[in-house]
Parts: C-alpha cells; sequence; structure tokens
C-alpha cells in the first residue's frame, strides 16, 4: 500500500519540475529568436522589386543564423541615412555612391561585394545609360546642351552621378549647360515614363536595366555607347564596382563575420545571386573627388571671387578694382589654408585605409589557415585514432591482468608510460593546429629558420592520416635567424606542403616524397620546397599567384596569393621555377637575412615519417 501511494506522488513532483524547466527555458529562447539583424537595403526600384531582388539573401541568413531574426527594410537614399543615425539597422546595401558617402559620415564598413554574374565582375558591375526617343535627333552627350534631362536625382549614383562624370570630363555643366533637370525620384522606372510623357528629351538609367524592357530597341537608342569588352549591357559611361553590404560602427564583428561567411556560400545556380570579398571602390572616391561631392563636398567652398561674379551688377568698376586686389590676397591664402587642410585629412584617410588594409590582410591570412585546416580535417581523425587506440589497448590490457590476477607493478608503470606518451602525443597534435589556427595580432621575432621548417612539418604530418616523407637539407649555419611572423610563415611552408602533396598523392609512393632545402643565396635565406608531382605548364606558371587562379577542381585560387603577400610583407618574395632533375615543381620562399654568422653548416636530423604506436603488452 506505501509503494502505491508514493508513485503518484513522484509522478506529479516530476511533472511540476518538468513544468518549471520548461518555463526557464521558453524565455531564454525567445530572447535567443529576438536578436534583430536589420538589413537597410536601396530600393531604386520600388519596395516590390528590392524583396524580390534581395528575398535570397534573407532566406540564406534565416538558414544560416537560426538564432537571429533577420529583416530586410527598403528606404530611398534619406530614410537609410536617418535609420543608419538612430541606430535601427545592423547592414546596409546600397550603391558605391551613397555608400562612400555613409562611410565617411557614419564609419560603414563594407565586408562583401555583390558578384551579379553573366559577364558582370564586382568590379566591373555598374554604369550609366543615357535613354532617348528612337527618333530623337541627338546623337552624343555633347548634343544634350540646352535639352531636357530626366533623372532620378543629384544623389543617384547611376541615375546621374556617373553621367555626371562624364559631362564634366566634357566640360558640360548640369546646372548651366541644361534646358532643366527633371528629377521623377524613385523607382527608376519613372525616366522611362518621363521620356513616354514628353516631359524630357533623355533619360539617364542603371545600366542593364534598359535590357529588361523586351521592346527597348524598336522604342529607344543609347546615347554615345561605349565598347566595354567582356560587358554584357549598353552604357554610356565607364564601368565601376557592383553595390557592397557594410556592416556599421555599431556592428558587432562577431555578427559581421558569421554573415559575411553565410553570404561568401551563396551560388547563382542555387540563390540566384552571390558575393564575393569587397572590391576596390577607389574609381569612386576619384569620381566624387573630381565631382567635389559626398566626403568631398568641402572642396567647393565659395569664394570671394565667386561672389563677386554673383553680384557683378551691383559692384561698380571702382569696387571692382578693389575687390579684385583684395579677392586676389584672400584667394591665395584660402588656397594655401585648404589645400593644407586637404593634405591632412588626405594623410590621416591614407593612414586609416593601411590599418584597415593590415585588419584585411590578418583576416585573409586567418581565413586561409581555416581553410588549409578544413581541407585536412578529414585525415586529422584519422591521425588522433592512433595514440587514442594506444590508449585504450593499455588500459584493458591493465584490466586483464588484474583479471587473472598477472597485474604486477612493472607492467603497471610500462602501460602508464605508454598511455601517458600517447595522450601527450595527441595532445601535442591538437595544440599545434589550435596555435596555427588561433587569430591574433601579428608580431615579428628573431627565428631560426630550421626551427620554422620543422614546425611546418611537425604540423602537417599531425594532419595526415599517412603523411609523405619529408627530407630537409638545412645548409646555414646554427646561428642563421630570421625577423618574422613565426605563424605566417609557417602558414607559408604549410601551404607549399599541402600544394606539394597534392600534386603527387595519386602518384607511386616513390613520387611521392617531398624535399625541403634551406640555404643562404645572395643576401637572403633560401627555402626550397620540392615535390615530385606532374609540374606545371607556362600559362598555370605565369598565372600562379595571380588571386582566384586555381589548378584544382575545388580550390579557390587564394592560397598562393595571400603567401605571395605574407613573404612581401616580409621584405621577400615567393616564387615558382621549374626543377632541373626531373617532373615536379618547386616554391622557392626567399626572406632578409638577420644575424647569419660565418661558419660551417651543421645540418640538423630529420625522420621522413611518424612513428606508429607500440603495441601494448
Amino acid at each position: 500500500m506505501r509503494s502505491t501511494r508514493r508513485a503518484p506522488a513522484a509522478a506529479v513532483t516530476l511533472f511540476c519540475l518538468s513544468v518549471l524547466a520548461l518555463c526557464l527555458l521558453l524565455p531564454a529562447r525567445a530572447a535567443a529568436a529576438e536578436v534583430a539583424l536589420r538589413i537597410g537595403v536601396l530600393a531604386f526600384l520600388g519596395s516590390e522589386a528590392a524583396v524580390k531582388e534581395w528575398s535570397p539573401v534573407l532566406r540564406r541568413l534565416e538558414s544560416a543564423l537560426p538564432d537571429h531574426a533577420p529583416t530586410l527594410v527598403q528606404l530611398d537614399h534619406d530614410g537609410l541615412r536617418e535609420a543608419i543615425r538612430r541606430g535601427e539597422l545592423e547592414f546596409i546595401i546600397t550603391n558605391p555612391g551613397h555608400y562612400i558617402e555613409l562611410e565617411a559620415e557614419f564609419g560603414a564598413s563594407r565586408i562583401l561585394t555583390l558578384d551579379a554574374g553573366g559577364g558582370r565582375s564586382p568590379e566591373r558591375a555598374l554604369a550609366a545609360t543615357v535613354v532617348v526617343p528612337a527618333a530623337s535627333p541627338l546623337q552624343s552627350l555633347a548634343d544634350l546642351r540646352g535639352h531636357r534631362l530626366a533623372i532620378v536625382g543629384r544623389s543617384g549614383f547611376g541615375g546621374f552621378q556617373l553621367l555626371w562624370g562624364e559631362l564634366d570630363a566634357l566640360g558640360l555643366s548640369p546646372d548651366k549647360d541644361f534646358a532643366a533637370l527633371h528629377e521623377v525620384g524613385f523607382p527608376m522606372n519613372g525616366v522611362i515614363d518621363a521620356l513616354d510623357a514628353g516631359a524630357a528629351d533623355a533619360g539617364v538609367i542603371r545600366s542593364c536595366l534598359l535590357e529588361s524592357r523586351p521592346d527597348w530597341q524598336a522604342r529607344f537608342r543609347v546615347l554615345s555607347p561605349r565598347t566595354e569588352p567582356g560587358f554584357p549591357c549598353a552604357t554610356s559611361t565607364r564601368i565601376y564596382p557592383d553595390w557592397p553590404l557594410a556592416a556599421l560602427r555599431h556592428t558587432p564583428p562577431e555578427l559581421s563575420r558569421a554573415v559575411a561567411i553565410a553570404l561568401l556560400g551563396m551560388t547563382r545556380p542555387d540563390d540566384g545571386l552571390a558575393w564575393a570579398v569587397p572590391a576596390d571602390y577607389q574609381a569612386v572616391h576619384e569620381l566624387f573627388r573630381r565631382l567635389e561631392i559626398g566626403p568631398y563636398a568641402y572642396l567647393r567652398a565659395p569664394t570671394l571671387m565667386a561672389l563677386a561674379e554673383r553680384y557683378w551688377p551691383w559692384v561698380g568698376g571702382f569696387a571692382l578694382l578693389i575687390i579684385g586686389w583684395i579677392v586676389y590676397t584672400v584667394r591665395v591664402e584660402h588656397l594655401v589654408q585648404a589645400r593644407t587642410a586637404a593634405l591632412r585629412e588626405a594623410l590621416a584617410a591614407r593612414e586609416a585605409l593601411e590599418v584597415r588594409m593590415r585588419g584585411a590582410q590578418e583576416q585573409a591570412d586567418h581565413l586561409s589557415r581555416l581553410s588549409v585546416l578544413g581541407e585536412l580535417s578529414g585525415t586529422l581523425a584519422h591521425e588522433l585514432n592512433q595514440p587514442l587506440a594506444a590508449v585504450t589497448n593499455y588500459a584493458n590490457s591493465l584490466v586483464r591482468r588484474a583479471d587473472h590476477h598477472r597485474l604486477t607493478e612493472a607492467a603497471v608503470r610500462e602501460a602508464a608510460a605508454e598511455i601517458t606518451g600517447q595522450a601527450e602525443r595527441a595532445a601535442g597534435i591538437l595544440g599545434r593546429i589550435r596555435a596555427f589556427a588561433r587569430k591574433r595580432t601579428a608580431s615579428r621575432e628573431l627565428t631560426s629558420p630550421h626551427e620554422l621548417v620543422e614546425e611546418a612539418i611537425a604540423l602537417f604530418r599531425g594532419m595526415l592520416a599517412q603523411a609523405p616523407a619529408v627530407t630537409v637539407e638545412d645548409a646555414l649555419p646554427p646561428t642563421a635567424r630570421v625577423v618574422v611572423d613565426r605563424l605566417q610563415i609557417q602558414q607559408v611552408l604549410l601551404n607549399l606542403l599541402k600544394n606539394a602533396w597534392d600534386a603527387s598523392r595519386t602518384l607511386p609512393p616513390a613520387r611521392q616524397h617531398i624535399a625541403i632545402a634551406i640555404e643562404h643565396t645572395g643576401g637572403s635565406v633560401q627555402i626550397r620546397v620540392r615535390d615530385h608531382g606532374c609540374g606545371l605548364d607556362e600559362h598555370a606558371r605565369s598565372r600562379l599567384f595571380e588571386p582566384f587562379f586555381t589548378t584544382k577542381d575545388d580550390g579557390l585560387g587564394l592560397g598562393l596569393s595571400i603567401c605571395r603577400s605574407i613573404a612581401e610583407a616580409h621584405g621577400g618574395r615567393l616564387s615558382a621555377e621549374t626543377p632541373a632533375d626531373g617532373p615536379g615543381a618547386l616554391f622557392v620562399l626567399s626572406l632578409p637575412e638577420d644575424g647569419l654568422m660565418d661558419g660551417a653548416p651543421a645540418p640538423h636530423p630529420d625522420t621522413t615519417a611518424p612513428q606508429p604506436a607500440r603495441t601494448p603488452p
């Protein structure tokens, strides 16, 4: 009877505890789900078109970041600026001109650039097209003088500013040389509507928008079409980089990194669009500097001469002479101060750019190391199985000896020593990999070249189940030293070892051998990595260090490019040569010597393969 009464009480207690745990977990999950990820989008074709165009981004982020609540906010130029000022956005997607204005005003920082595809690259994707009715007598941009021009607005990058740059090169001023500038606002299709209604003689639209209309060739004609090799759309201006995705100053770096990684995984066949690493927007800066707009609007400060020209009807002859002398003196002083201030700002901007470039280089180096680790992670698990299996065998041996009463102190000591050794071996493998993958600020120190090579080989072997034979021939004296960032040079060497392994792992064992030579040549220390694979043809060798060029089916084409950047940052160089003694490839890493002393070379011993674990007693 007592046992039957306790059972319902225990069930009630268990039910109450479950309800309490559920009540505690639900708020935590709700709080995690409410983490905001708001992306402001410039809706130049209207809200509906913006939602359709950027929905793949939203779906990708919802899938990759389930703990956040990604949303798209469609705004115009002024709406984006106001939303950023109020802190209502974490990221923005806008045109390059609007981006550099927000970069200067709010500290926006681009993390990706749109890769539109279809013949357009991230660096060459945007231009402006001047459209006129098919029967219009206008033939070139110079013929626009004295006519009406329909534009989205003065802040439109593809809808006005790109054409403004071309007109400025022709000596035309939109404010003085046109009969009228008809601003239609968003969406950009209003420019075409203005032409159809006869409200303008010509209109400016973003390139590739005209081709979306099937009947455009029968109704319209492109003014001053340019021949741009490989560009799929008609254009009247030069071509500039595509739209960036930028993080704002208050956006957490961890969130920016997660968003960048998620969107870099998008592909056009699966998602309809793709993203690439940030493009160079220097061409946009040069355009705005020439037009003196955006961050360079301060260059258009009014002068006394401009005021005199504006109010000349109220100024007499004698006053003009006096004002001319004053204007000359003040103008010279003003120009000196303006140029000095501009020089200071340019130097400050250059220093800030160098800081960002160094940060981007460190990030690229870190991603390259993680890419190498990712490619070798499958064999890493097999390599760790050896010491773990040995530990298990020795432990089971002790249990069996104890069960049969044959456990002796010597057997315990031997098994404990072997277990300790195998555990330290596994910990060493993981420690080297963890140190290699850790992200930290670059720092240089005086280091032995031989130690750099040995550490890279140890890391390489630790990530492979069956590492190829690697021999080291060191012709340097023991006192040889180089001043390098230890981790970055190890990254270069590991990349070269991995490439050598990829080039020969399908060949017979005799050709899988990798040879490393360390020598002193012409005032520098050279580390030569030689494989016996199939080698490289002349075309591949000439483009080997170009970004995104690769000879592998699954390669990104960034490894050797980053390695060469690391070598050049150390004052050295990385080159590829053809071996004179047989097939294969030879990569030479040259580093400036530091503290190389005279003396006989002292070769260091080297082993060619990891030792297998011993069988337990």
